[in-house]
């Protein structure tokens, strides 16, 4: 039975889209550019922050986003960016008596703007106020302590097999692999992920009708 269910946030609840269109618009250059070279440099195993080297070697991240900040072109969220399953999967799981827990890879200020959208969750978490990020064996300890429920009651979904399949499997989390953006559709029938993951999902709708049937 699953007790619990934690949700990774980029291309798992919220469409990355307008946040690498704003860091295409601050490097000045073009969207499409910015996303193809994100993409390139996840599948050849980097962190996607490496695009953003690609374009200005050099450049210090976390300067250039308190500059965006400062600039009043900083991080944004508004209901338009979660995918359209979100609210109604999220409800119908807690109706079921499940835990919601969202955890990602998100800055703090990413964090105030998710809750400010008043998700159907009973808990929200944020790497940067953690200390920690995935794929670390911390972060994924740190979802242990949230979920509030044996690691083989609690169901880990996210897009990307090396951040979120593969160290939740090592945590002895269940696993779904979600179908859904870019990295999602990349690797969903790689044989690795296909023998990593417990549940294989085109939809969060598909995880309410998994853990249902638990």
């Amino acid at each position: 039975m699953i007790r619990t269910a934690v949700f990774d946030i980029g291309e798992t609840l919220i469409r990355d889209d307008r946040y690498w269109a704003s860091w295409a618009e601050w490097l000045d250059v073009s969207r499409h550019t910015l996303s193809a070279l994100v993409g390139a440099v996840v599948a050849q195993g980097h962190d996607n922050a490496e695009a953003l080297r690609r374009i200005r070697p050099g450049i210090d991240i976390a300067a250039e986003y308190a500059a965006r900040e400062a600039a009043g072109r900083g991080e944004h969220l508004d209901e338009t960016d979660l995918y359209e399953d979100v609210r109604p999967a999220l409800a119908r799981l807690r109706a079921l008596d499940v835990r919601v827990v969202v955890a990602g890879n998100q800055s703090t200020r990413a964090g105030v703007l998710l809750r400010a959208l008043d998700l159907p969750a009973d808990h929200l978490a944020m790497s940067e106020d953690w200390g920690c990020a995935k794929p670390s064996p911390e972060f994924f300890a740190k979802v242990r302590e949230v979920a509030d429920a044996l690691p083989a009651e609690t169901l880990y979904v996210g897009d990307h097999p090396a951040n979120d399949l593969y160290p939740a499997r090592a945590a002895g989390l269940r696993t779904a692999h979600l179908r859904r953006g870019p990295l999602g559709h990349l690797w969903a029938d790689d044989p690795a992920v296909v023998a990593a993951a417990d549940w294989r999902v085109d939809s969060l709708f598909d995880v309410v009708d998994l853990v249902e049937r638990s």
